[in-house]
């Protein structure tokens, strides 16, 4: 062979393990991350009265990644493939990857207008978008990875910036505590997923998800003990960020600690983000495995569920952040009857995960409508106690209207009929799984749930306390904010009502629309349900 030959068989040979990039197939995180960095720079250069600016960049750049979703819907698009097996991709949209973005980017989007008060009152502006752009970049990212080592760092730029996010509340010890109790037990998880990673990887000599599936199904006999370590380890970290028991400590003071904001995203977003990881790893990558997932994940779902829903159950009315509180441990309890059908996939078709989906679209617009109405609240009432809400239908009537929506989507009771539904998609999924006994412990849980969603719905629409009857409320604002500020603010018989921001207005408006348009055709999520997502 000539010089010339070689240089250019040389050349082709090289040529040929360049990968061609799908830019449109990964326009949503890169959007997303490029308008973070965009932010970012701009503070560097914008005066103070101009920050505002930055907030309307960050809801502008998410608002186009959203727009980006809708030409990815035709057909299934893969990049960032294996030269040597082209069906062995890192990167993949297809239907779940879609509706999981649309979920995550959707709510980022809310969280948005929610933190536009909030950055421009409280919270430094620059820091705000910078970190919650990087984590829904991050998200979005998590659905479309197809390999252990993708999905390891979609995970991470999701949680890094959450940790950061929760203490950015300078000079509040409760923000700083929230922050280091939650970054601390998401390290320890981390570490033990990534301990389970290289235990499937030592056992498979793989990390694309497609061809764990493949050689799982014929580990050698002496490798299967590393394998199965492997699968229960690596299900750690996603347990972590879905909130499951006994994973689960860390949300009811990272909620309280959190801006209001940031709390919302995390019982949204964050949530989204481990479900969506622990889909991909049990259905795609570890089917050969599902007599070891299945039963773990039918009895942590039950644990979830039960154990989410005794701690709602217990939240004192007039207990400081009593609110906030109960929507931690409602958000617990969801996360127990979202693991239902993962689990029952375990035992019959990966199509049961099509319930999940469903459930978590009902889930995401009626929580953060939730989270919404209480940041309404939490201006004129910061404690956020259950019993602040007592007549708010008498001085904020659409608030009211919209929040007792929410909870009775929340609670699967009528005129909530996506929440009925969805629980009962869930239910069924149980069923035809054969999980008789999971069944059963949704349906106690579920009339748990019932009491202290209509508790406090019931709160809502009571007549407002008189004067006379809040000397202790008074005592305890007056901690708060001073002697002065909560005698004032009890004594008084109507509270002096603010101008709700308009973005705020915004955020509450959405949420409601959603959840009204989910009810009036349930069709929009459940037909999830019913196709294949892969």
């Amino acid at each position: 062979m000539t010089v010339a030959a070689a240089s250019a068989a040389s050349v082709t040979g090289a040529a040929s393990v360049v990968q061609s990039v799908d830019w449109l197939a990964i326009a949503p995180p890169v959007i997303t991350a490029s308008v973070a960095l965009i932010v970012l720079v701009a503070d560097l250069f914008l005066p103070q009265k101009r920050k505002p600016l930055l907030g309307g960049l960050a809801i502008a750049g998410l608002g186009a990644a959203l727009l980006l979703l809708i030409p990815l819907h035709k057909s299934t698009r893969s990049t960032f493939c294996l030269t040597t097996n082209p069906e062995a991709c890192s990167y993949t949209v297809d239907r779940f990857t879609l509706v999981i973005q649309f979920l995550v980017l959707g709510g980022a989007l809310i969280t948005a207008l929610l933190s536009m008060t909030e950055t421009e009152e409280k919270l430094p502006a620059g820091e705000f978008w910078f970190l919650l752009l990087s984590s829904a970049a991050g998200a979005a990212l998590l659905p479309a990875s197809r390999d252990l080592a993708t999905l390891v760092v979609a995970l991470e730029v999701a949680s890094l910036p959450a940790f950061a996010l929760v203490g950015l509340k300078r000079g509040d010890r409760l923000s700083s505590e929230a922050a280091l109790k939650f970054f601390l037990s998401s390290v320890t998880a981390t570490a033990v997923m990534l301990l389970g990673v290289s235990f499937v990887y030592a056992a498979t000599g793989t990390l694309h998800l497609t061809e764990i599936a493949n050689r799982l199904a014929d580990v050698p006999y002496q490798l299967d003990t590393v394998a199965q370590t492997g699968v229960a380890l690596t299900l750690v970290g996603f347990a972590f960020k879905t909130a499951a028991v006994p994973f689960h400590f860390w949300v009811p003071d990272t909620y309280v600690g959190a801006p209001l904001p940031v709390a919302a995203y995390l019982s949204v977003v964050g949530k989204a983000v481990g479900f969506s990881g622990l889909i991909l790893v049990t259905v795609i990558a570890f089917p050969a495995y599902a007599d070891v997932w299945g039963p773990a994940l039918a009895v942590v779902a039950a644990l979830t569920m039960t154990i989410g829903n005794v701690g709602a159950l217990r939240q004192s009315a007039t207990r400081a952040y009593s609110a906030i509180r109960l929507l931690a441990w409602s958000s617990v309890g969801q996360a127990g009857y979202l693991l239902v059908p993962i689990a029952a996939a375990g035992y019959s078709s990966d199509a049961q995960v099509g319930a999940t989906v469903a459930y978590a679209l009902m889930y995401a617009v009626v929580n953060l409508g939730a989270f919404a109405v209480a940041a309404l609240v939490a201006r004129t009432k910061p404690l956020n106690r259950i019993a602040d809400y007592r007549g708010l239908y008498a001085e904020r009537p659409f608030a009211a209207l919209t929040l007792g929506f929410f909870l009775l989507c929340l609670a699967g009771l009528p005129p909530g009929i996506i929440g009925l539904f969805a629980k009962v998609t869930v239910f069924s999924a149980a069923v035809d799984a054969g999980l008789g006994w999971l069944a059963v412990v949704m349906a106690f849980n579920v009339v748990i749930a019932l009491y202290y969603y209509l508790r406090w719905t019931a709160v809502l629409f009571r007549a407002p306390e008189e004067a006379e009857a809040a000397p202790e409320a008074a005592a305890s604002e007056g901690g708060a904010g001073g002697p002065g500020t909560g005698a004032v603010g009890v004594l008084t018989a109507r509270p002096v009502r603010l101008a709700v921001p308009a973005p705020l207005t915004l955020a509450i408006a959405l949420t409601a629309l959603a959840a009204v348009a989910l009810s009036v055709m349930p069709q929009i999520a459940l037909h999830f349900a019913s196709i294949s997502l892969f």
